[in-house]
Protein backbone atom coordinates (compact mmCIF):
# COMPACT_ATOMS: atom_id res chain seq x y z
CA UNK A 1 0.00 0.00 0.00
CA UNK A 2 1.52 3.41 -1.72
CA UNK A 3 1.48 6.30 1.22
CA UNK A 4 -0.44 9.40 1.42
CA UNK A 5 0.12 12.62 0.01
CA UNK A 6 0.82 14.11 3.85
CA UNK A 7 3.21 11.10 4.58
CA UNK A 8 5.10 11.76 1.41
CA UNK A 9 5.62 15.82 2.19
CA UNK A 10 6.27 14.84 6.00
CA UNK A 11 9.34 12.78 5.00
CA UNK A 12 10.49 15.22 2.26
CA UNK A 13 10.30 17.79 4.98
CA UNK A 14 12.03 14.97 7.51
CA UNK A 15 14.75 14.99 4.61
CA UNK A 16 15.43 18.81 3.93
CA UNK A 17 15.94 19.32 7.69
CA UNK A 18 18.40 16.23 7.87
CA UNK A 19 20.27 17.96 5.03
CA UNK A 20 20.12 21.24 6.48
CA UNK A 21 21.47 19.74 9.99
CA UNK A 22 24.58 17.92 7.98
CA UNK A 23 25.44 21.05 6.41
CA UNK A 24 25.53 23.17 9.77
CA UNK A 25 27.70 20.61 11.00
CA UNK A 26 30.02 20.60 8.43
CA UNK A 27 30.24 24.44 8.32
CA UNK A 28 30.93 24.37 12.05
CA UNK A 29 33.69 21.32 11.68
CA UNK A 30 34.98 23.61 9.13
CA UNK A 31 35.55 26.69 10.53
CA UNK A 32 36.43 25.08 13.92
CA UNK A 33 39.45 23.62 11.02
CA UNK A 34 38.29 19.54 12.78
CA UNK A 35 38.23 16.76 10.88
CA UNK A 36 35.53 14.33 11.33
CA UNK A 37 37.44 12.04 13.69
CA UNK A 38 38.48 14.88 15.81
CA UNK A 39 35.60 16.35 16.23
CA UNK A 40 33.50 12.87 16.90
CA UNK A 41 35.74 12.12 19.45
CA UNK A 42 35.71 15.41 21.50
CA UNK A 43 32.22 15.68 21.24
CA UNK A 44 31.09 12.11 22.50
CA UNK A 45 29.95 10.62 19.42
CA UNK A 46 31.59 7.84 16.65
CA UNK A 47 33.61 9.04 13.26
CA UNK A 48 30.52 7.18 11.18
CA UNK A 49 27.68 8.68 13.28
CA UNK A 50 29.31 12.16 12.86
CA UNK A 51 29.45 11.34 9.13
CA UNK A 52 25.53 10.10 8.63
CA UNK A 53 24.74 13.70 10.24
CA UNK A 54 26.50 15.35 8.08
CA UNK A 55 25.46 13.62 5.11
CA UNK A 56 21.36 13.80 6.07
CA UNK A 57 21.45 10.18 6.41
CA UNK A 58 20.77 10.36 10.26
CA UNK A 59 19.24 12.74 12.54
CA UNK A 60 20.60 14.12 16.21
CA UNK A 61 18.60 14.63 19.27
CA UNK A 62 18.86 18.31 20.17
CA UNK A 63 20.99 17.14 22.94
CA UNK A 64 23.35 15.34 20.41
CA UNK A 65 23.59 18.19 18.22
CA UNK A 66 24.40 20.80 20.86
CA UNK A 67 27.05 18.64 22.15
CA UNK A 68 28.49 18.69 18.57
CA UNK A 69 28.21 22.14 17.60
CA UNK A 70 29.56 23.12 21.19
CA UNK A 71 32.18 21.12 20.70
CA UNK A 72 33.18 22.71 17.52
CA UNK A 73 32.71 26.32 19.35
CA UNK A 74 29.16 27.13 18.20
CA UNK A 75 26.04 27.28 20.24
CA UNK A 76 22.87 25.99 19.08
CA UNK A 77 20.28 29.11 19.39
CA UNK A 78 16.54 29.73 18.84
CA UNK A 79 15.96 32.26 16.71
CA UNK A 80 12.67 34.12 15.29
CA UNK A 81 11.78 33.31 12.13
CA UNK A 82 11.59 36.80 10.14
CA UNK A 83 8.65 36.56 7.91
CA UNK A 84 7.73 40.30 5.18
CA UNK A 85 4.96 41.41 3.70
CA UNK A 86 5.17 42.91 0.03
CA UNK A 87 3.74 46.78 -0.12
CA UNK A 88 3.14 48.92 -2.94
CA UNK A 89 3.64 52.62 -3.10
CA UNK A 90 1.29 54.86 -4.60
CA UNK A 91 2.98 55.27 -7.59
CA UNK A 92 3.68 51.64 -8.09
CA UNK A 93 7.03 50.68 -6.89
CA UNK A 94 7.05 47.80 -4.49
CA UNK A 95 8.86 47.25 -1.14
CA UNK A 96 8.98 44.65 1.70
CA UNK A 97 8.55 45.11 5.26
CA UNK A 98 9.93 42.61 8.01
CA UNK A 99 7.69 40.92 10.77
CA UNK A 100 10.44 41.72 13.08
CA UNK A 101 13.64 43.68 12.98
CA UNK A 102 16.95 41.99 13.81
CA UNK A 103 20.33 42.31 14.64
CA UNK A 104 23.43 41.55 12.87
CA UNK A 105 26.57 40.48 12.90
CA UNK A 106 28.93 43.52 13.63
CA UNK A 107 30.88 42.88 10.34
CA UNK A 108 27.55 42.34 8.54
CA UNK A 109 26.22 45.88 10.36
CA UNK A 110 29.04 47.42 9.34
CA UNK A 111 30.62 46.34 6.07
CA UNK A 112 30.15 47.67 2.91
CA UNK A 113 27.10 46.72 0.72
CA UNK A 114 26.52 47.55 -2.65
CA UNK A 115 22.64 49.19 -3.39
CA UNK A 116 21.73 50.32 -6.77
CA UNK A 117 24.96 49.68 -8.14
CA UNK A 118 26.94 52.25 -5.74
CA UNK A 119 28.64 50.53 -2.74
CA UNK A 120 28.15 51.76 0.72
CA UNK A 121 30.70 52.02 3.87
CA UNK A 122 27.77 51.18 6.75
CA UNK A 123 30.43 52.43 9.33
CA UNK A 124 29.72 55.51 8.21
CA UNK A 125 26.66 57.44 9.31
CA UNK A 126 25.95 59.15 6.10
CA UNK A 127 27.01 56.30 3.59
CA UNK A 128 24.41 54.00 6.26
CA UNK A 129 21.64 56.91 5.79
CA UNK A 130 21.73 56.56 2.04
CA UNK A 131 22.05 52.34 2.03
CA UNK A 132 18.77 51.99 4.62
CA UNK A 133 16.76 54.83 2.42
CA UNK A 134 17.28 52.71 -0.97
CA UNK A 135 17.35 49.23 1.08
CA UNK A 136 14.09 50.17 2.67
CA UNK A 137 12.50 51.62 -0.33
CA UNK A 138 13.54 48.88 -3.00
CA UNK A 139 15.69 46.49 -1.13
CA UNK A 140 14.50 42.59 -1.40
CA UNK A 141 13.62 40.29 1.62
CA UNK A 142 17.32 39.00 1.32
CA UNK A 143 18.92 42.05 1.41
CA UNK A 144 17.04 43.40 3.82
CA UNK A 145 18.16 40.34 6.15
CA UNK A 146 21.66 40.66 5.22
CA UNK A 147 22.11 44.75 5.38
CA UNK A 148 19.54 46.40 8.02
CA UNK A 149 20.74 46.07 11.38
CA UNK A 150 17.25 46.73 13.74
CA UNK A 151 18.91 49.19 16.19
CA UNK A 152 21.51 51.20 13.93
CA UNK A 153 17.81 51.26 11.99
CA UNK A 154 15.61 52.62 14.62
CA UNK A 155 18.62 54.58 15.76
CA UNK A 156 18.63 56.52 12.49
CA UNK A 157 15.12 56.24 10.96
CA UNK A 158 14.12 60.13 11.45
CA UNK A 159 16.95 60.59 9.36
CA UNK A 160 16.10 58.73 6.49
CA UNK A 161 14.48 60.25 3.03
CA UNK A 162 11.42 57.75 2.51
CA UNK A 163 8.00 58.45 0.63
CA UNK A 164 5.60 58.29 3.51
CA UNK A 165 3.94 55.09 2.44
CA UNK A 166 7.73 53.33 2.97
CA UNK A 167 7.89 55.22 6.21
CA UNK A 168 4.39 54.83 7.68
CA UNK A 169 4.93 50.68 7.34
CA UNK A 170 7.90 50.45 9.27
CA UNK A 171 7.12 52.70 11.49
CA UNK A 172 6.13 50.13 13.70
CA UNK A 173 8.76 47.82 13.78
CA UNK A 174 10.82 51.00 15.06
CA UNK A 175 8.46 52.21 17.36
CA UNK A 176 8.09 48.42 18.48
CA UNK A 177 11.51 48.06 19.11
CA UNK A 178 12.70 51.85 20.41
CA UNK A 179 9.07 50.80 23.36
CA UNK A 180 11.05 47.67 23.55
CA UNK A 181 14.28 49.40 25.09
CA UNK A 182 12.59 52.08 26.46
CA UNK A 183 13.68 54.34 24.67
CA UNK A 184 10.63 57.38 24.04
CA UNK A 185 10.73 60.25 20.91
Amino acid sequence: MGSSPVEQALRQEVALWAERGGLLFRQARHAASLNQKTLASVSGTSRTTLSAYEHGRKSPTLETAGRILDAAGFRLTLEAKVEFATRVTGDGRIFHVPSRLRRLPVAAALGVVRVRGRAHDLADRGERRAAYTALLCGGGPQELLDHVDGVLLVELFDELDLPPAVRAEWRPLVEAARQEAGVIK
